[in-house]
């Protein structure tokens, strides 16, 4: 399943239903690869790779930001984004 976000096509993803947490990233995840972190005002986690380019999102809440609000909302450094509901709700399951 992929999930899109600003355009962006994060192929895997990995949701922790007991914290309400959802990560997704681009390519398989690695822990040998080198990140810079930023946390949205929302308090995701986005990381980026050496050319910047966006490699994974951490999704704080998900399910209970769609039950209340129908939609997770990330603001990406350039501009904010939201998530697609159907492709969020599909992870979460």
């Amino acid at each position: 399943m992929t999930i899109t976000i600003a355009g962006i096509r994060f192929e895997h993803h990995d949701y922790d239903a007991r914290g309400d947490t959802l990560f997704l990233s681009v390519e398989p995840p690695s822990d040998t690869q080198p990140a810079r972190g930023y946390e949205t005002p929302e308090g995701h986690v986005i990381e980026f790779d050496e050319a910047g380019a966006i490699r994974s999102i951490e999704l704080l809440n998900p399910r209970w930001l769609l039950e209340r609000d129908g939609e997770v909302r990330v603001t990406l450094p350039e501009q904010p984004a939201v998530a697609d509901e159907r492709e969020l709700k599909a992870a979460l399951a």
